[in-house]
Order: C-alpha cells, then sequence, then structure tokens
C-alpha cells in the first residue's frame, strides 16, 4: 500500500514539474522575451529571412507618348496629297501615330515609315511633324524619328522629341532608390547648313556661332538683346536676320 502511494505521489510530482517546464517554454517572460519580440518587429520585407510584401514601387509617371492626350490632327499618308482629319498623338517610344476611331474611340497607330506628315493643333497653333527617313544628318541617327519642323526655308530649323524610359532602382546595396518606373521627356535641335545636312546644335550663342560663324555678330547682337527664357523663339528671332 505504500509502495502504490509513494508511486502516485511521484508521479504527480512528475507531471507538476514537466507542466511547469512546458509553459516556461511556451510562454516567455522577462527581458529575453523583450528582446525577442523587438527582433521580431524589426525584420521587414527587405531584411534577410523576413517575410511580406514589398510595398516600396510606386508604379510608373508619364508616358511614351508626346502629348498624352488625343489633339485634333491632320495625316498625310505615303504619297497622297489628301489629308485624314483625326484626333491623335505621337507615341515617342515606338515611333508612330496614335489615334481613335471616330465612332468606337478604339485606338490604333501608324508606323513612322508609313507618315508623311502630320499636323497637330494645340492651343491655337499648328505643330507640323515629318519623318526623319531620307533625311541626312550629321550624326547617323539610332533609329528613325518624327521631327517638329519649328521653320522651313533656307536655315531649317527641327526638333527632335524624345522620350526615355528609366526604370525603378532601388533593391540593390547601391541603388539610387528610384521607386518609380518613369517616361522622361527630352528634345534634340538640328539646323540644316548649306549642304542640306542637319546638325545638332544647342540653344544657346555659342553653339550658334560656331555653326554660322560669318554671322557670329549678329548673333552676339541678338543674345545680348533678348531677354526671352524661350530659347526656341529665341533662335528663330536669329535665323530671321540672316
Amino acid at each position: 500500500m505504500k509502495r502504490i502511494i509513494l508511486f502516485t505521489v511521484s508521479l504527480f510530482l512528475f507531471f507538476c514539474g514537466y507542466s511547469q517546464q512546458t509553459t516556461t517554454s511556451i510562454y516567455q517572460k522577462g527581458i529575453s522575451a523583450y528582446e525577442n519580440l523587438q527582433a521580431i518587429a524589426n525584420l521587414s520585407p527587405y531584411s534577410p529571412g523576413g517575410i511580406g510584401f514589398d510595398t516600396r514601387y510606386q508604379g510608373v509617371r508619364g508616358s511614351p507618348r508626346m502629348l498624352d492626350t488625343l489633339l485634333p490632327s491632320f495625316l498625310r499618308i505615303g504619297g497622297r496629297d489628301d489629308y485624314f482629319e483625326l484626333a491623335a498623338d505621337l507615341d515617342l517610344i515606338s515611333n508612330s501615330v496614335i489615334y481613335a476611331h471616330p465612332k468606337t474611340k478604339k485606338l490604333y497607330e501608324v508606323p513612322l515609315d508609313a507618315v508623311s506628315e502630320i499636323i497637330i493643333k494645340k492651343d491655337g497653333s499648328e505643330m507640323l511633324f515629318r519623318s526623319t527617313v531620307g533625311k541626312k544628318f550629321d550624326r547617323e541617327l539610332r533609329e528613325q524619328k518624327f521631327f517638329q519642323v519649328l521653320k522651313e526655308g533656307k536655315y531649317q530649323f527641327i526638333k527632335i522629341p524624345l522620350k526615355t524610359f528609366i526604370q525603378a532602382s532601388y533593391k540593390g546595396a547601391y541603388s539610387a532608390d528610384r521607386r518609380y518606373d518613369e517616361f522622361q521627356s527630352d528634345a534634340r535641335y538640328y539646323l540644316m547648313n548649306p549642304d542640306g545636312i542637319f546638325c545638332q546644335i544647342q540653344l544657346n550663342r555659342k553653339s550658334l556661332a560656331k555653326m554660322f560663324p560669318d554671322k557670329k555678330e549678329v548673333i552676339n547682337q541678338a543674345f545680348s538683346e533678348e531677354s526671352n527664357p524661350d530659347k526656341e523663339a529665341v533662335i528663330l528671332s536669329i535665323l530671321d536676320k540672316f
């Protein structure tokens, strides 16, 4: 009988001790528990071993289109003399004319090599665009583009509008922390020389004087007197004096 009682007491003490050990291992207390909890809280989706979703990406800014909207336009195709009237814009990445069907409003595109010229109406004025296909440039273009005719005639002045796609860069150790993709706008300007070659210029006194050294006096005087911040307009006013 005594042996049975002693065995029962021993068994009771064993389960009590096991229960306490189990409770201690499951429920953390004290300073060590706080430190462990803090370490877990500091984990992020970007930490080694962290689990979660990377929410830093902010999408795409801008678009591949020049104007980001469809405007009243007149499009001439191939060798035709007539124009198609439509609502259009230029895609500067795919180098095509984007237009909407007049009834369904569904978008279509016409490739650059099929376009003779397109006139886009904006803010009460007309913007004339043609293709660089068949034109001579001082440096060979990487690909054919649309150009805007700023001035016709002997000193033809043109502008090639550009869009550059810049990818997000924020995941590398030495990244720029750019959290969005972006289409950035840019432009290049050219003047046609007496040989019919388009030469790239900067919209400043030095670049223009280098191309027309015999007009240097007129150029210097015009830049000295001109206070217009619109550099395109300044160049146009100078060319009108040649």
